[in-house]
């Protein structure tokens, strides 16, 4: 994934560096077969029809033995879902994909577009695990340039690198990051973005609980863009493991594509479409969790065991501790369950801590005091 070499030596300088200097192609990075690949076709992507006598998929036709009416296969495309999230997040239904939790989207990113045990991937650390995870259940070699010190982007060595190493396909960003908390600078991940000839995967698993807008309304400017969020985080809906993936119609059409037939079940599916209704109460328990974050925040701030609280855009703070995995295994003895973070780069003696309720918070602070 070539960008001129020129761009290299001024792109700091000049207010050009943020206009593209190659033309994405998604032929040009697909893998091959999966360009030819027949999908496999379920009896309800033939039949799309509300009412008939449903006698071509070999279900049960007595119903569910729970009495419950789970006996017809779900919609394998989840329309009446993505028409009311296209509304909310402002986007075409079809420019939506749902899988079994985000990670579903990442691993079926790596089948489409890289080549086991010859294209790559850029990972960005510190950041989510799954992105290796996946990387290396697909043959998939992971290069690694880390956040800067204030955790954001080395805009200009992953500039570098990309110019240097035409197999990479794909650039993984998490915007707010996990473990750090904050947002990723915009501007730089446009850079990126223009000058890129792969794609580029922005993770905004927590982006409901930051101040900048998400990158999905980037997405007709950039057509090497996707973005990650999930139903996990701000609508409360971890158990039900939904994740959705926003790109252009061609990069989703690949994903339906090879996308096991019946990935998001009926009962799935009839949850969000509830929640859905509940935006406004989404809204409300955001602010909430935003407000106790940052209460949360100043009485760690005030705790003599706190050296440093990160700033956070996220629903977790990142907290710098002395002899962090001490602390972790004391408050595992209180039953106050946090991160230990201190194995990974750049977050040496960190402890991450998910903003619980008022009194769960007033817990951990009590147990930190005993410490």
């Amino acid at each position: 994934m070539h960008i001129k070499k020129q761009y290299l030596s001024d792109w700091k300088k000049s207010e050009k560096s943020n206009m593209p200097t190659n033309t994405f192609n998604i032929e040009s990075i697909v893998r091959p077969h999966i360009l030819k690949l027949k999908p496999y076709s379920s009896a309800r992507d033939e039949y799309t029809g509300k009412s008939g006598v449903f006698l071509d998929a070999n279900e049960n036709p007595f119903g569910s033995v729970s009495g419950e009416a789970f006996n017809r296969y779900p919609d394998p495309l989840q329309k009446a879902v993505k028409e009311k999230l296209a509304i909310i997040k402002e986007v075409k239904p079809e420019q939506i994909f749902l899988g079994n939790g985000s990670d579903e989207a990442i691993d079926l990113l790596f089948r489409a577009f890289c080549e086991p045990q010859k294209d790559k991937v850029l990972l960005l650390p510190p950041t989510y695990g799954m992105y290796k995870v996946s990387a290396d259940i697909n043959l998939v070699e992971t290069l690694e340039i880390p956040l800067t010190t204030e955790y954001q982007l080395d805009t200009e060595k992953i500039l570098s690198l990309i110019e240097k190493e035409n197999k990479v396909k794909l650039i993984f960003v998490c915007s707010p990051n996990n473990p750090t908390g904050n947002q990723i600078n915009l501007a730089e991940i446009e850079k990126i973005l223009n000058n890129f000839s792969g794609l580029v995967v922005v993770d905004e698993a927590y982006i409901d609980f930051a101040p900048e807008k998400s990158m999905v309304h980037f997405l007709d400017k950039y057509p090497n863009l996707i973005v990650l969020q999930t139903f996990s985080k701000a609508w409360g809906m971890a158990a039900l493991r939904i994740g959705m993936a926003y790109a252009s119609k061609q990069i989703i059409d690949l994903l339906n594509k090879i996308k096991p037939p019946y990935n998001i079940n009926q009962l799935t599916q009839e949850k969000v479409l509830e929640a859905l209704d509940a935006n406004e109460l989404r809204k409300q328990k955001v602010e909430e969790l935003i407000t106790l974050r940052e209460n949360l925040k100043n009485a760690l701030l005030e705790m003599p065991l706190v050296e440093k609280v990160y700033p956070s855009d996220a629903n977790f703070l990142l907290i710098k501790v002395p002899e962090a995995t001490k602390i972790y295994d004391k408050l595992i003895k209180q039953l106050v369950i946090v991160r230990n973070r201190s194995s990974v780069i750049l977050c040496d003696n960190c402890l991450r801590i998910t903003v619980g309720t008022a009194e769960e918070n007033t817990k951990l602070l009590k147990a930190l005091a005993e410490i």
